[in-house]
């Protein structure tokens, strides 16, 4: 497949099995719920009644007090005492074989190629490390919203210029290949030439 480059006569040949593929909403449901389960911390961590200090003797006695019998403080119904069901610490992550990850990853680059959310440049430089500059580019290119600027190396005034904006996020060719939840919450996804084989030699 061929598609046209912003403001230019220039035209990007793709490999349709990479960018021509089927929306798989399941696959790409699977994959985003591993990558965000992936970024958690799990390390949660409470003690059960064996790791709570204390309780080396019986807090009363049996009998003559008025009070519920309590053989040590280190009782779940106790305010010091442990966790019935403590938490401890895990790992989230969930195993995804490298297959679907690509194939989730090729339905998401070809589904916003279908909504016309991929945006291919020759190039995408700022002069200097302004965000005025970044937003300025930003207009003149018709891009509003929030949007994802990935090239092949990132520029240091690229990246300085869009570190105020919360809605713009800039990164290079390798990582947006496997980051699918950066791609899908944006409205607009800007692309150089070169990231985007880049992109291709990696999801092949």
């Amino acid at each position: 497949m061929e598609l046209k480059l912003l403001n230019s006569r220039k035209k990007v040949e793709l490999a349709d099995d990479v960018f021509a593929c089927d929306f798989n909403e399941a696959l790409i449901h699977q994959i985003v719920t591993a990558y965000m389960a992936a970024g958690r911390a799990g390390t949660k961590a409470q003690k059960t009644r064996a790791e709570v200090s204390g309780g080396g003797v019986k807090p009363f006695r049996q009998k003559g007090t008025g009070r519920a019998r309590a053989g040590t403080i280190r009782s779940p119904l106790w305010r010091t005492g442990g966790k019935v069901f403590a938490a401890k610490p895990r790992s989230y992550k969930q195993k995804v074989n490298k297959k679907m990850y690509k194939g989730a990853l090729r339905s998401i680059f070809s589904e916003l190629i279908r909504q016309e959310r991929l945006v291919i440049v020759d190039s995408f430089q700022v002069d200097a490390p302004k965000t005025k500059s970044l937003l300025k580019k930003l207009t003149d290119m018709k891009v509003e919203g929030a949007a994802l600027i990935v090239s092949d190396v990132v520029d240091e005034n690229l990246y300085l210029s869009s570190r105020n904006l919360p809605h713009i996020e800039v990164r290079d060719a390798a990582t947006s290949a496997t980051d699918p939840v950066a791609l899908i919450k944006v409205e607009k996804v800007i692309i150089t030439e070169a990231a985007i084989k880049e992109i291709e030699g990696l999801l092949k």
